[in-house]
Parts: structure tokens; sequence; C-alpha cells
């Protein structure tokens, strides 16, 4: 079986220093907020390209910080709304709505399957104070127009960066070019704990600084609360094993990109629409995700032959139960995309025998 992502296979090549780095925490006594914590968070600024990196429990934590600290600021009232694709994990609804926010859909590009900036406009509304954009698939969803937008409206521009670690554009990495964006270090992302994690990334203080306190009960001085926060830190263990998987993942980046290029110029099956690159350095492959309209055909047939896939999602947000207040609404290219799309393996340590069967038995099915 070809597995659509061996973690054990992928964490094993860092095995000894992970073990080390789990010793040293322990042997320190001091398991959350600590000195694995400010290092990771240093570096993490650092690989961004951003003033502040904060570390938090997870990726949805991540988002829901950003917008609860904008309300605390008095940037965006609960009951404002943000627009955000209609195609996303529901994670970036959730965010939103948890907030007292909401969430106003708009339908992706159908190339690229991120926000399609030439919709944004229409969905504007008195009420409307940020986008939140996803860099769906770990390919980089910001372009000129839409910073154009967001500067025309005044609106804050946050990024979904869970899936786009070390994307670039304009020399820029993703996380460092909205106003605050939110990243997921999950088990499976391209920069993966061991466990869930995430952090929030920024160049405005007084965010940072809000968020700071969010993440820690509201406080910033022991015992002294000044917002109503959550428990929301990334413990010293994880930080201290991502401090050892951030070292490399440019060369696992350039990894992903070695099976990406091969499935794009060797899967020759007609039926099966490719994705698109906007540009190389803009997408780290979090995932390979192909169209075809037998889908459920195409994923039965790549398992009978051994082949792992999953799908990246097979119900909108909108669709689900747990927003059924939006269920009447329609957004044809969004339901397309989620009834036709399906992930392929790919990893860093996919060997080349591996690309060429899943390849190979692609271009075989009719």
């Amino acid at each position: 079986m070809i597995k659509f992502l061996d973690l054990h296979k992928i964490n094993l090549q860092f095995e000894q220093e992970l073990k080390v780095a789990a010793n040293r925490v322990i042997d320190s006594g001091w398991y959350v907020m600590g000195k694995e914590l400010e290092t990771f968070e240093q570096n993490y600024a650092e690989f961004c390209g951003t003033k502040f990196s904060l570390g938090v429990a997870n990726g949805l934590d991540a988002l829901r910080l950003i917008f609860k600290a904008y309300i605390e600021l008095g940037i965006i009232n609960r009951k404002d709304e943000v627009i955000v694709p209609a195609n996303t994990y529901i994670a970036s609804v959730l965010a939103i709505t948890d907030n007292d926010l909401i969430p106003v859909f708009v339908d992706p590009n159908i190339n690229t399957y991120n926000l399609d900036s030439s919709r944004i406009e229409e969905a504007i509304t008195p009420k409307t104070k940020a986008i939140l954009t996803v860099h769906l698939y770990g390919q980089n969803s910001i372009n000129d127009q839409m910073l154009a937008i967001c500067k025309k409206y005044d609106l804050k521009l946050v990024e979904d960066s869970a899936q786009s670690h070390g994307a670039i554009w304009k020399e820029k990495v993703m996380g460092s070019i909205g106003d605050a964006a939110g990243h997921s270090f999950y088990p499976g992302k391209n920069l993966g704990a061991l466990g869930d994690a995430g952090a929030v990334t920024t160049n405005d203080e007084t965010l940072s600084k809000t968020i700071e306190a969010l993440r820690n009960y509201g406080s910033l001085n022991k015992y002294e609360n000044i917002f109503k926060g959550l428990n929301s830190r990334l413990d010293e263990i994880q930080a201290a094993f991502l401090n050892v998987k951030l070292k490399y993942i440019q060369k696992d980046i350039l990894e992903r990109r070695r099976v990406a290029n091969y499935y794009l110029q060797n899967i020759k099956n007609s039926a099966i629409i490719m994705p698109s690159v906007i540009e190389e350095k803009g997408h780290v492959w979090h995932l390979f995700v192909i169209r075809i309209k037998k889908r459920d055909e195409l994923q039965t047939y790549l398992k009978n032959n051994g082949i792992q896939t999953l799908i990246h999602y097979p119900i909108p947000p909108n669709k689900q139960n747990a927003y059924k207040e939006y269920a009447h609404l329609s957004f044809p290219i969004t339901e397309r995309i989620h009834d036709e799309v399906l992930s392929l393996p790919l990893s860093p340590v996919m060997n080349v025998n591996e690309i060429e069967e899943v390849t190979e038995i692609l271009n075989l099915f009719t």
C-alpha cells in the first residue's frame, strides 16, 4: 500500500534530534511557556519575516485569537462580516462564528481553488470588516487586486496559513503579507508537530500583545487578567519538536516540489484536471489535488491498486449541519470542486518507485 502520508517515515528522519529535544524538555522541569517556546517564536518569526510570532494550541485557535483580539481592540465588532472562501475547511469558518462574526462566503477561482478576487467586491457591505484568505493546498492566495480592495474599503486581511508554510509571493513568505496570519502545525502539515500546535504571526505590536494575553487567560502578569481570555498555549515539548523540524522545512519543500513536478509532467490521463500553478515558489504542495468527474470510481480503483487517497473536502462548510442556516445558499464552483477533488499521495519521503507507480496506475484509469 502506498500511504497517502507516512508520518512515521517522515518523523523517522528526525528521530534522534526529536528524542534529544524531548529529553531536554523533560530534564528542564519546565513544560509550559518557557525557553523552548520563546526560541521557536523567534525562529518562526524570522522564517516568516514578521516582527512577532506567538505559539498557540492549534491552528483554529490561532485564527480565533486574531478575531478575538480585533474585537477587544474595537477594530471589529460582533455581528460584523468577514469574507471567506466558500470551499475552505470548516476551521476557517469556525474561527469567524466563534467570535459572533458573520461569514460571507465567496466562490473560489475554479483553477486555483483559492478565493476569487474578482468576486470579493460584490460581497462587501457596510458591515464587512475583514477578508480571511486561505492559502488552500499550499498555494498563495494573495494578489494585487485583493490588496487594493482591502485598502479601498479599509478591511483587515487575515491569512489562513495552515497549509502554506514557506510559500512566497513577491519575495514575502505567507503569513507576513496580511495584517495577521494563523498557522497550523498539526502533525500532517508541511511543518508538523507531534500533536496539536499553532501560531499567529503579525507585524502589529498592539495586536501581538493583545493575543499574547488572550492566549493565557487574558493575562500578561500572573493573576492579573485584562481580558476574558482562553487557555491556548503551545506546549514546550511541541515547541522543541518544531524547532527541530523547522531547520529542514526548505529541504522538505524542495522534495514536495520534486513529487509534484513529476505528477504534473507525467500524468497524462485526459479525464483528470491537474492543479494550476501560478508561480512555483508560491506553492509548497501541502496537497496535490486533482479533479475528475468520476471521482468516487477513481478513488475505489486506486484503493484496489494499493494507493491511498483522501478527499479534501467532501462537504462545503455551508452544507454542514453545523451551518444549516446557510444551507440554502448556492455556490456552484464550490459544489463542483467538492464533488470532483481527490488528493494524491505526496510527501517528502516518497521514493521514485512510488511516484512512478501512482502515475502509471492513474494513466491507465478509464
